[in-house]
């Protein structure tokens, strides 16, 4: 990849918009008795959740967790580890991770695990993206935003290197 990669629009913010009321109207549907624990994973998913989150009205509960397997590279390290970790107890209680894109499917998977064995009542996943085209281990998603054409996509909180996570459109970065 060059060293100025121009991103270029794939969903722009009325789609987004559009497709967030939809996933807060089938996510209000499951949970609203429920009190759950969103759980959002750090950095990507914070624009997304943040935007869900004021879309759902009843009670529920925000955590955050760090992984990280990307480092300064386009490709993932396939070795996944918790940079930050849970302040929440789980137990008993129900789970929804809030995650900006579903790739390989090797974070996904680790943090599913990691989960389970806090002993929640249900742990299901809400993704902003898929790239199913890249996933080499497999993944429920329970609640899907947009699947991706196997491009590296930044904006409106996934980044590249820590750059493009404002723009407030989901773009590909092009040389």
């Amino acid at each position: 990849m060059s060293s100025q990669p121009q991103p270029r629009i794939l969903i722009g913010r009325q789609e987004i918009e559009a497709r967030l009321r939809q996933l807060a109207v089938e996510i209000t549907r499951d949970y609203r008795d429920r009190n759950p624990v969103l759980l959002g994973i750090l950095k990507g998913s914070f624009m997304f959740m943040a935007d869900l989150i004021r879309r759902l009205d009843f009670p529920l509960e925000v955590d955050f967790i760090r992984l990280s397997s990307y480092g300064s590279s386009v490709q993932s390290s396939g070795k996944v580890r918790v940079v930050q970790g849970l302040r929440s107890s789980l137990e008993g209680r129900h789970v929804l991770v809030v995650e900006d894109i579903v790739d390989t499917g090797l974070s996904v998977a680790f943090l599913l695990g990691y989960l389970r064995k806090k002993k929640p009542a249900s742990v299901k996943l809400c993704a902003l993206t898929d790239k199913p085209s890249r996933r080499r281990t497999p993944v429920t998603i329970d609640y899907l935003g947009f699947t991706v054409p196997d491009k590296f996509i930044v904006g409106y909180g996934i980044d590249w290197d820590e750059k493009f996570r404002n723009l407030p459109d989901i773009c590909a970065l092009e040389e």
